[in-house]
C-alpha cells in the first residue's frame, strides 16, 4: 500500500495562491469536544455556488468554518439531497483516501465559509497510521462508495423488481453458461454467476419464465459486478445487467410476469 502523497499545486481549489495565507491557521469549533482541524486557507462561497460537482478531479478536504453545505447527487436529471452539514462538519474525506472522482455534488447554502485542511499535515498524520489501519480505511471508504451507488441504482429505479429465481443461459461469444437471477424487472436484472463479463460488454441472454413455453431473447449490457466475497456469503457473485434490446413480443410477457399479471 503505497503511502499517500499531496497534489497541491500551491493553489487553494478556487486558485488563490497559499502565500495569501502566511502560517498555518487554526480553527477550533465553539462547542466542546470538537476536534481541531489546521487549515491552509479559507474560501467563502455564496448561496447556491457549487463547491464541487461530482464526477469531478480533486481531493481536497473541508471544514466548515460557519455556514451550510448541501450534500446531494443527480440521477435521472433529478437532484437528491443527501445531507446538509454545518459548522465543524468534514467533507471530502471519502475522495482523498480512495483517491477517487468526487461522488457527490456540494453546494453552499448561504454564506458559507470553509478552510483547506493543510495537505501536509494530512497526508503525514495518514502516513504515520499503521498499514492495517489505512487498509481498513481505505476498505472503508470504498464501501461508503458502493452504498452510495446502490442507492443511486435503487432510486432510479422507474419500477418494482421481482425477487424471483429464473434459470437462464448466457453467452460471452465463445462459451455459453447456465446461471439465474434473483431480481428482475423489464429495464435489467441481477444474474448470479461466477463467469463474469466485462462491464459494458453486450451479450445475450436467453431466460426462461414460470409456465413460458418458450425462453425469452434478451440482448443485455453489464452494468456492474460483484465478486464473490468469503465475509458477506448473503451477497452472491454475479453481473447487474440493463436490457438494450428485447422484442416487444418478449417485453410484454416479462412486463406482465413483473408486474403480477
Amino acid at each position: 500500500m503505497e503511502p499517500l502523497t499531496g497534489t497541491d499545486d500551491g493553489t487553494t481549489p478556487t486558485g488563490r495562491p497559499r502565500d495569501d495565507f502566511p502560517g498555518l491557521q487554526w480553527f477550533s469549533d465553539i462547542m466542546k469536544n470538537k476536534p481541531v482541524y489546521i487549515v491552509s486557507a479559507e474560501e467563502t462561497y455564496h448561496y447556491g455556488q457549487v463547491i464541487y460537482e461530482e464526477g469531478s478531479s480533486g481531493d481536497w478536504v473541508y471544514v466548515i468554518l460557519s455556514g451550510l453545505v448541501e450534500i446531494s447527487r443527480t440521477i435521472r436529471g433529478r437532484k437528491y439531497i443527501i445531507e446538509i452539514l454545518q459548522s465543524g462538519d468534514v467533507f471530502g474525506v471519502v475522495e482523498y483516501i480512495s483517491r477517487s472522482k468526487r461522488i457527490t455534488t456540494v453546494r453552499s447554502v448561504g454564506i458559507t465559509t470553509l478552510g483547506l485542511i493543510d495537505r501536509e499535515f494530512l497526508d503525514r498524520e495518514f502516513n504515520q497510521l499503521s498499514l492495517q489501519l489505512r487498509g481498513i480505511l481505505e476498505v472503508m471508504t470504498l464501501r461508503a462508495g458502493k452504498i452510495l451507488d446502490r442507492f443511486t441504482e435503487i432510486v432510479a429505479r422507474p419500477e418494482p423488481r421481482k425477487q424471483k429465481a429464473l434459470p437462464l443461459v448466457f453467452s460471452d461469444g465463445e462459451k455459453t453458461f447456465r446461471a439465474h437471477t434473483v431480481d428482475v424487472n423489464t429495464k435489467g436484472c441481477f444474474i448470479v454467476t461466477e463467469h463474469l463479463l466485462k462491464k459494458g460488454q453486450e451479450f445475450f441472454v436467453k431466460m426462461q419464465l414460470p409456465g413460458g413455453a418458450e425462453p425469452l431473447q434478451i440482448k443485455c449490457e453489464v452494468a456492474w459486478t460483484r465478486k464473490r466475497d468469503e465475509r458477506q456469503p448473503q451477497n452472491p457473485p454475479g453481473m447487474g445487467v440493463r436490457y438494450s434490446k428485447i422484442s416487444r413480443r418478449d417485453y410484454k410477457i416479462l412486463r406482465d410476469f413483473v408486474s403480477g399479471a
